[in-house]
C-alpha cells in the first residue's frame, strides 16, 4: 500500500517501508503455515521496534526464515555467525553499520556468546533502538554521531543444546 507517497508492505497490523533493495533473482521459501505465522511474528515485532528470535532444532530453517522475510520485503539480510571468542569492539563497528544503512541482521547460534559481552552487545543494540523510538535521524553510538536509518533490524536465533 502506498502510505505518504511512500510504498508500505503490510501483514496483520504490521507495516514497514518497502526498501527497494535489489537482491537479484534467488530462491524463496515454500510458505507453509508455520512460515507464514513466523513472518507474522518477525514483521509484527519489527513494526513494534523490536526483534525476533525464532528458536527450535537445528537445521528447521530459522535464519533461512529471516532471510526469506527480509527478500520479501526487498532488505538486505546480513548473517552474522556468533562464536565464544565474539569481540565487543568488531560488534560496535558492525552496529554502526547496520543502524546507518537500515539492514537487518540475524545473529545466527547466538547462545555461543559469553554471558559477559551478551551483556554489553545488548547495550549496544539498546541504544539503536532508543534512537529509533525518539525519532532520531543522527545519534550518538559509543562516542562516535552516525546517521540513523530506522529500517535496521536485529534477529537472533538459536540451537538448544
Amino acid at each position: 500500500s502506498a502510505v505518504g507517497g511512500r510504498l508500505h508492505v503490510s501483514m496483520v497490523s504490521a507495516t514497514r517501508p518497502f526498501a527497494f533493495e535489489y537482491l537479484g533473482t534467488t530462491t524463496r521459501l515454500i510458505v507453509t503455515p508455520l512460515t507464514d505465522r513466523c513472518y507474522q511474528t518477525l514483521l509484527g515485532a519489527i513494526h513494534l521496534n523490536l526483534g525476533g528470535a525464532p528458536e527450535g532444532p537445528a537445521g528447521t530453517g530459522k535464519t533461512e526464515t529471516v532471510k526469506d522475510l527480509a527478500k520479501a520485503v526487498a532488505t538486505q539480510c546480513v548473517v552474522f555467525n556468533c562464536s565464544e571468542g565474539l569481540d565487543v569492539t568488531a560488534m560496535g563497528q558492525f552496529f554502526k553499520g547496520l543502524a546507518s544503512c537500515g539492514a537487518w541482521s540475524c545473529f545466527d547460534e547466538f547462545n555461543r556468546i559469553s554471558v559477559e559481552v551478551l551483556s554489553v552487545v545488548a547495550g549496544q543494540y539498546l541504544t539503536i533502538l532508543d534512537g529509533i523510538r525518539s525519532k532520531k535521524t543522527l545519534f550518538t553510538f559509543e562516542e562516535d554521531e552516525i546517521t540513523l536509518n530506522p529500517t535496521v533490524g536485529a534477529f537472533i536465533t538459536m540451537n538448544p543444546g
